[in-house]
């Protein structure tokens, strides 16, 4: 009996453990991914938002498949576009799962851009699948894929209010 014991202790500390390294990395990617990105997109600096992309992505949107970074050019005309209009954007994020292991993490989550031109507002909803991997010692984004529907329904302020949004410190 106190042999099952302990190797039910045991157990308990290893998962205790796992979920303490999890943890770590996620912050850890927060840091290096996350934190850049929402800092990047609200400044409109596309250079620090494409620097938290990997060399080679895998890019998905409704419209198309992207594997030559076309992605990352657009970037630098949207966000030239919305500083010479004076577009103001904020972005708001929050995570429904995150699997990650030492090299690889899977995020789901959805999101919220806010855009204010002349006093003008909108609001753009949206899910995102994203997979990051650890090249040369730092957290990048191999693959993003995002869309602003799910089965066909448009993904609403209600969709994105049952949480709330990431902050990173």
């Amino acid at each position: 009996m106190q042999r099952y014991f302990l190797l039910f202790t045991a157990m308990l500390s290893l998962c205790s453990l796992r979920a303490q390294d999890t943890e770590t990395i996620q912050k850890e990617i927060d840091r290096q991914v996350w934190k850049p990105f929402k800092e990047a997109f609200e400044n409109a600096d596309a250079e620090k938002l494409n620097a938290t992309y990997a060399e080679e992505v895998l890019r998905v949107t409704p419209q198309k498949i992207d594997t030559g970074n076309e992605f990352k050019g657009q970037n630098l005309t949207r966000f030239r576009q919305n500083k010479e209009s004076g577009t103001e954007i904020k972005l708001d994020f929050w995570f429904d799962s995150r699997h990650t292991n030492e090299d690889t993490s899977y995020e789901v989550g959805f999101y919220r851009i806010g855009f204010r031109t002349n006093g003008k507002e909108s609001i753009v909803y949206g899910q995102f699948h994203i997979v990051l991997k650890k090249v040369d010692g730092q957290w990048k984004i191999t693959q993003d894929w995002d869309t602003t529907t799910i089965n066909g329904n448009e993904i609403t302020a209600a969709d994105f209010a049952r949480k709330p949004p990431a902050i990173f410190k």
